[in-house]
């Protein structure tokens, strides 16, 4: 039900699976906390943030879509309304901004974030976003702060087939191709054989 409680969520957003433990990550978005299911349980643990919405260490504001690396035991959350993407590390707890501003800052550069409601990695750890408010697909390489435009037209939002309106989730195949929620076109768009 709705709550606060380590049984309730408040807008559940995204959701990530460790297939080796068959441990499931919930964003709890109005609870800006991310919840660890361990198979079978009732009852989850926070694993990130929990405490209230914000910028500090230890908050999130509005977790939306995660991705649960395996090779770094860690989540990468987009940070929905504070424009950026972290890397949450599950043990030791500790919280890195790796996309966007730190200081909760939206625009529409190279650098900055709108609103990013998907994230996702490829094998080299490449870090994929649906920057919603900017109706783009961002490609942060791996050390990279800046990143490239790979799907939309920032500030054109429309029906075209080169254009998205508010996408809100990124997945990839195993052959590279990028498919996105293109939530206010009402369609799943596949970019074929993104090179990052």
């Amino acid at each position: 039900g709705n709550g606060a409680g380590n049984n309730q969520f408040n807008r559940p957003f995204g959701i990530a699976r460790d297939a080796n433990t068959k441990t499931l990550y919930i964003s709890d978005s109005l609870n800006h906390r991310v919840m660890r299911y361990l198979a079978g349980a009732a009852a989850g643990t926070v694993v990130a943030g929990g405490n209230g919405g914000g910028n500090a260490n230890n908050q999130l504001n509005f977790p939306a879509g995660i991705y649960f690396d395996a090779a770094s035991n860690s989540l990468v959350i987009a940070n929905r309304n504070s424009h950026n993407i972290i890397r949450w590390a599950i043990v030791p707890n500790t919280r890195t901004v790796i996309a966007g501003s730190a200081a909760g800052v939206a625009g529409n550069t190279a650098i900055l974030l709108s609103s990013p409601d998907g994230v996702t990695l490829d094998s080299a750890g490449n870090i994929y976003v649906a920057d919603t408010g900017n109706n783009r697909i961002q490609l942060f390489k791996v050390g990279q702060t800046n990143a490239i435009t790979i799907a939309g037209v920032p500030g054109l939002p429309n029906a075209n087939p080169s254009s998205l309106r508010g996408p809100s989730a990124v997945r990839l195949d195993s052959q590279g191709n990028l498919y996105v929620a293109d939530r206010n076109n009402n369609r799943i768009q596949m970019f074929m054989c993104i090179q990052s």
